[in-house]
C-alpha cells in the first residue's frame, strides 16, 4: 500500500505474514502486557483466535528484519468489515458490548482490533504509517464508522475511575450510536463530572485512544473487564464524517510531508 525507507504498509499476503503478525501480538499482549487467554500458543509464541481467518490484517513491515524468523512485522491492525462479519463470524466486540445501535444504523462499518506496535518502533513514525494504511483501507471500502475495543491496562476499575469518568462525561457516544457493555456492573460508580481531574485523566488515557478522541471519536456506555487479556475495555466509535477537515487531512495523508 505505502512504503517509506525500509518500512511498508500492506495487507497480509501469505501464511508467513499472518504468523508474523500473531508472533508480534504474542510479544505485546502476552509477554509485555500479561494476557493469559486460551488462544495463546506459548510453545510457538503466537497469539491467535478463531476470528483471524475472517479479518483483513494490515501490517507494518520492516524489510531489514528477518522474514524467515517471523520478525519482519513490526505493527498490525486487524480489520473486519460489516459484510464479512454478517456472513461469516460476527464481530469480536460483540462478546463484550451490545453493538445493536451500530448495526441498526445501516452505516458501513469496520471493526478495528488487536492493534499493536513492536516496542522498538514506538514513539516514531510507525503508528502514522499504519494510520495512513488504515486511511487508504477506509477510503477504498467507503467505511463510515470505525469501532473496536480500546483497552486500559489492568482489571481494577477503581484505579481507573478518573479517566473512565472523564470519557463518560466528555466523550460519550450519541444515543443513536451508543453501544453498551454486557457487564452491567463492571464500573460500579463514577466520579461526578465537575469533580473529574481532567489533566490526570488525559495522562492516563492510552495514546492511541487519545488520538482517536482528538479525531472526534466517542466511547460507548460502560466498560468490560477482560481478565484473559488483563485489560479494562471501552468501545471506541469513530464516525468518519464527523472528523474536522484539517484533522481528517492529517489522518488521511499529506503526501508532500512524507
Amino acid at each position: 500500500m505505502t512504503e517509506t525507507g525500509s518500512l511498508s504498509v500492506r495487507l497480509t499476503g501469505s501464511e508467513q505474514d499472518l504468523l508474523a503478525s500473531q508472533r508480534l501480538r504474542y510479544k505485546v499482549f502476552v509477554e509485555e502486557l500479561g494476557a493469559s487467554g486460551p488462544d495463546a500458543d506459548h510453545a510457538r509464541k503466537l497469539e491467535s483466535d478463531r476470528f483471524d481467518v475472517h479479518f483483513d490484517h494490515l501490517l507494518l513491515v520492516d524489510s531489514n528484519r528477518n522474514q524467515d524468523t517471523l520478525e519482519h512485522v513490526v505493527g498490525v491492525y486487524r480489520l473486519l468489515r460489516h459484510d464479512v462479519a454478517a456472513e461469516e463470524c460476527g464481530f469480536y466486540s460483540a462478546s463484550e458490548f451490545d453493538l445493536s445501535p451500530l448495526v441498526r444504523s445501516g452505516r458501513n462499518l469496520v471493526e478495528l482490533g488487536r492493534s499493536c506496535v513492536h516496542p522498538d518502533y514506538r514513539g516514531g513514525s510507525a503508528i502514522f504509517h499504519l494510520w495512513n494504511g488504515l486511511a487508504d483501507y477506509v477510503l477504498s471500502h467507503e467505511i463510515e464508522i470505525m469501532f473496536g475495543v480500546a483497552s486500559f491496562h489492568g482489571t481494577d476499575t477503581t484505579k481507573l475511575l478518573n479517566p473512565l469518568s472523564y470519557l463518560h462525561c466528555r466523550h460519550l457516544a450519541p444515543e443513536s450510536l451508543r453501544v453498551s457493555s454486557l457487564q452491567v456492573n463492571a464500573l460500579p460508580r463514577r466520579i461526578p463530572c465537575d469533580q473529574v481531574d481532567v489533566s490526570a485523566a488525559l495522562r492516563s488515557i492510552p495514546p492511541l485512544l487519545k488520538s482517536y478522541l482528538r479525531l472526534g471519536g466517542f466511547v460507548g456506555e460502560g466498560v468490560f473487564v477482560d481478565h484473559d487479556f488483563n485489560t479494562t475495555d471501552v468501545c471506541l466509535i469513530l464516525d468518519t464524517h464527523r472528523m474536522m477537515e484539517g484533522r481528517r487531512e492529517r489522518y488521511v495523508r499529506v503526501r508532500g510531508a512524507q
